[in-house]
């Protein structure tokens, strides 16, 4: 019964981690970047696409913190499917989302 609240708790904290880089997101000065190891595009108004890239990184990461449910069903539970499928549909829509509404937004051109 530990061994499953355990690790609920440790993807609980990952979820929170994304909650707090999009709170840092919303408080930056400078543009943040959405991608790894990637340059940021000039922005035509900072303070806006921060906040639009903070509410993306909030919302993903309270959905996240929700998709782990179902690992407090127990380790041979069939439910985890549902994390793992929701956490893969997750992630490529917050992708489709930054590349198609965000960036397209608020790219200078």
């Amino acid at each position: 019964m530990t061994e499953m609240r355990v690790g609920f708790l440790i993807w609980s904290i990952v979820g929170c981690l994304f909650i707090c880089l999009g709170i840092y997101s919303f408080f930056s000065k400078r543009a943040v970047g959405f991608w790894a190891n990637a340059n940021t595009f000039e922005v035509t108004d900072v303070k806006k696409y921060n906040a639009a890239v903070a509410k993306l990184f909030c919302v993903f990461g309270m959905v996240f913190v929700l998709l782990g449910v179902p690992l407090l069903a127990g380790q041979n539970s069939a439910w985890i499917f549902l994390s793992i499928i929701g956490t893969m549909a997750e992630s490529i829509t917050a992708m489709v989302i930054y590349t198609m509404v965000i960036e397209k937004k608020y790219k200078k051109k």
